[in-house]
């Protein structure tokens, strides 16, 4: 049997047994439609608020922020649909994810100014840019937290600072980030967040949007009323209850984790330094995990395929966009030698990954390029 070595977590993460188990029953005897007045529904409404309550207390919130969403694309679109509707001016960065990059591509054609700030070859955002590109109070200003391809993390809370003082609106796609590293919303200052639950251990199809108290949005989704009137449509309760339970797991196990990726991260750089390969690690401030690599003179695409030949996963590049094998926008940005660029994979370790996983992805590589 081949062997299968899991190494795109990026992409999305294995459910963690903790939150499986969290869902099973709301799965089965307890389905009731927490909208219901009846006693039967106790029991998911009661979860629905407990979960927001536990979601919140992980990133510094109050309950009463937290909307619940169907993914962090639906949430990025929310945002960038409503600094639409409100004709607001949006500023954001050249390596978005294209949950933030395709919706302010359809702003700009009803009229809308839409600036993308550039980034310097680790993947930041050039603060000087900033706070040169906002014009006036009526805009927004969106910054994902840490980027999917190299794993940048941006000075959130610096950036946040400066589109306040122009008084503009501050959101972070945070889909990356949250449950990866320490993230509080009202320390960080930002007005609006992202976040996606399959993301650090959690069902797919569920995620949130955090919005700052006193900050009016418009509904998203016309039809029951649900989440203050705001995002209609009956609450997935067994999966916001798995996203719950992983995200407080995560939360609890922080540093556990962090250390164990750390060390891996430096396991597998080490272990291709030491085989004699030309290869440029990409980004700066890295997400725990997240290692981005650029093999000279080699190709990507043929990495991939050949990795997945011997039982290994990982991507080119985003997962979100996984009909494109081309460079990305991302490696484009940071303008990185033509003789790597096109070479570039992402491993992204979880922490269901160990020491033989990566010696193993170490040995493939080696094998590949040396042929």
């Amino acid at each position: 049997m081949k062997r299968l070595v899991y190494a795109d977590n990026a992409a999305t993460t294995r459910m963690s047994r903790r939150a499986i188990d969290a869902m099973t029953s709301f799965l089965s005897e307890e389905y009731a439609n927490p909208s219901q007045p009846y006693s039967f529904a106790r029991t998911s409404k009661k979860a629905l608020l407990e979960s927001r309550q536990v979601i919140a207390d992980c990133i510094g919130a109050y309950p009463e922020e937290i909307y619940f969403t169907s993914c962090g694309t639906e949430s990025d679109n929310w945002v960038i649909h409503e600094a639409t509707q409100r004709k607001f001016d949006i500023v954001t960065s050249s390596i978005e994810h294209h949950a933030i990059l395709h919706p302010c591509a359809c702003a700009e054609t009803t009229g809308l100014k839409v600036t993308y700030l550039p980034v310097d070859s680790k993947g930041l955002v050039d603060v000087y840019e900033l706070d040169k590109s906002i014009v006036h109070t009526r805009t927004l200003v969106s910054i994902m937290m840490a980027n999917n391809e190299i794993g940048t993390v941006q000075p959130i809370k610096e950036l946040c600072k400066i589109a306040h003082s122009k008084g503009a609106i501050f959101h972070t796609d945070a889909v990356q980030a949250i449950g990866h590293i320490p993230v509080n919303v009202h320390d960080l200052g930002v007005d609006l967040l992202s976040a996606s639950a399959h993301k650090f251990n959690g069902p797919k199809g569920i995620g949130f949007l955090y919005v700052k108290n006193g900050l009016n949005i418009s509904p998203f989704i016309y039809g029951g009323g649900q989440e203050k009137g705001l995002r209609s449509g009956t609450e997935n309760v067994a999966s916001i209850v798995g996203m719950a339970t992983a995200l407080k797991e995560n939360f609890e196990n922080a540093d556990k984790n962090t250390n164990q990726l750390r060390i891996l991260e430096k396991i597998l750089i080490d272990s291709l330094r030491s085989s004699g390969l030309d290869f440029i690690r990409n980004g700066t401030n890295n997400i725990p995990g997240n290692i981005s690599i650029s093999f000279k003179d080699a190709d990507g695409e043929m990495m991939l395929h050949r990795l997945d030949l011997m039982g290994i996963s990982v991507s080119t590049g985003s997962a979100c966009d996984s009909q494109n094998t081309q460079i990305s926008h991302v490696i484009k940005a940071i303008s990185l030698d033509s003789r790597y660029a096109k070479g570039t994979i992402r491993i992204s370790l979880g922490v269901n990954n160990s020491e033989d996983d990566v010696f193993y992805i170490t040995s493939a590589l080696n094998k590949i390029i040396c042929e």
